[in-house]
């Protein structure tokens, strides 16, 4: 066989792993564990760090002051030094709306060493603990919350013993770009960090969502969250890290009732979501991008080339082991499509979409080593250990 032959077999093989020995990370039938009403609802403080964030408040922090919880609940919101008049509009709606108590305050530019979202939530936090809450919900300022989700939330943690609970919110998909890119996003997050192996003792898997998670306030200051990462480059798969690396017992799913409503209308939008922290994801490591460059390319650009490149030179090798690879690789795409309730013919384009993400990739690295690190709402980070996940 010649080499595309060669390198499709190849491709074969890792979708084969990837099918089976990854976690089964293809799968999203990982919600909520089942859970029942706990004998006391213990006391939980929520913490919304917000950073320029009214055009997505009206539709976010109306669903949080709303929830349904029979325990006592607060709702801190940390104005991260708005110029939109975030802070004057959460008040407003709180009037309006009325529900859980909110607070409103701001902690000042945050100091050297600390990015604006973590030492957001590290004062609303700090606000919190006048309250002597036994939970801490941190949630980002553009997640809407059905009414039951603290409840769920809650129950879920009591009643599987968990320290830590967070649920990967359902991101928006309406315009054209969405719907390309942001399943995938939720994908390939995945296989990263397999859902099933983050739930399992023993395991070194350790990942949550920055949007929802529910953590208890005990374990918050054993691991010292979030002081311990705020040189973190990830922020919630750090903050998940710190957990587990102190006992705490994690979970991670995908969500019912918690959904972001901030648009990505544009491919520059996505893009500029994504090449913020794709290099830091990286550890800011040329080896490790010259690996996922070779990877991607291996694992999802391959198979289409080598079936129609196989079909042209009458290869069946070539075109055989690419049109399975490139079956596979639809197939484990399909149930996070239904998940977004996107149409089925999105599938075989995935191997477009990885190559959307390896182009991300790339331009990350070079912003990087421009100078121009990460920009995201007026504030640049170029220093390696600076978080990137501004939420």
């Amino acid at each position: 066989m010649n080499a595309v032959a060669w390198t499709a077999v190849g491709s074969l093989a890792a979708w084969l792993w990837l099918l089976l020995g990854q976690g089964f990370f293809w799968r999203t039938d990982m919600r909520l564990p089942p859970r029942g009403e706990p004998d006391d609802w213990p006391s939980v403080c929520v913490v919304v760090p917000a950073r320029d964030e009214a055009a997505v408040l009206p539709e976010s922090l109306p669903s949080l002051l709303a929830q349904d919880y029979p325990g006592r609940a607060e709702v801190f919101l940390v104005d991260d030094g708005s110029s939109d008049g975030t802070g004057e509009l959460a008040r407003e709606l709180a009037g309006r709306h009325g529900g859980l108590p909110l607070t409103v305050d701001s902690p000042g530019e945050p100091p050297e060493g600390w990015t604006g979202k973590l030492w957001a939530v590290r004062h609303g936090i700090g606000l919190a603990r006048a309250r002597a809450p036994e939970y801490l919900l941190l949630t980002d300022a553009d997640i809407a919350h059905a009414p039951d989700s603290l409840r769920k939330l809650v129950a879920a943690a009591r009643t599987g013993g968990f320290d830590l609970v967070s649920q990967m919110a359902r991101l928006r998909v309406e315009s054209v770009w969405e719907r390309l890119v942001v399943p995938a996003f939720v994908y390939f997050f995945a296989q990263l960090y397999p859902f099933r192996r983050i739930a399992m003792w023993g395991s070194r898997t350790a990942a949550a969502a920055g949007g929802c998670v529910l953590l208890r306030a005990d374990t918050a200051e054993r691991a010292r969250i979030p002081d311990a990462i705020r040189h973190a480059v990830i922020d919630d798969v750090a903050l998940a890290r710190a957990v587990k690396g102190t006992g705490g017992h994690i979970w991670l799913g995908l969500a019912e009732g918690v959904d972001s409503v901030r648009p990505y209308p544009r491919l520059h939008d996505l893009w500029r979501m994504v090449s913020r922290s794709a290099y830091a994801q990286l550890r800011h490591s040329p080896s490790l991008l010259a690996g996922t460059v070779v990877g991607l390319t291996v694992v999802y650009l391959v198979p289409p080339v080598a079936l129609f490149a196989g079909l042209a030179a009458g290869s069946v090798g070539a075109a055989t082991a690419g049109g399975l690879a490139w079956a596979l690789m639809t197939a484990t795409y399909v149930p996070m499509l239904r998940y977004y309730r996107q149409p089925g013919w999105l599938a075989p384009l995935l191997p477009v979409t990885a190559f959307l993400y390896l182009l991300m990739t790339v331009d990350s690295a070079v912003q990087h080593y421009r100078g121009r690190g990460a920009a995201w709402k007026g504030r640049t980070y170029t220093r390696p250990d600076a978080a990137l996940d501004e939420g």
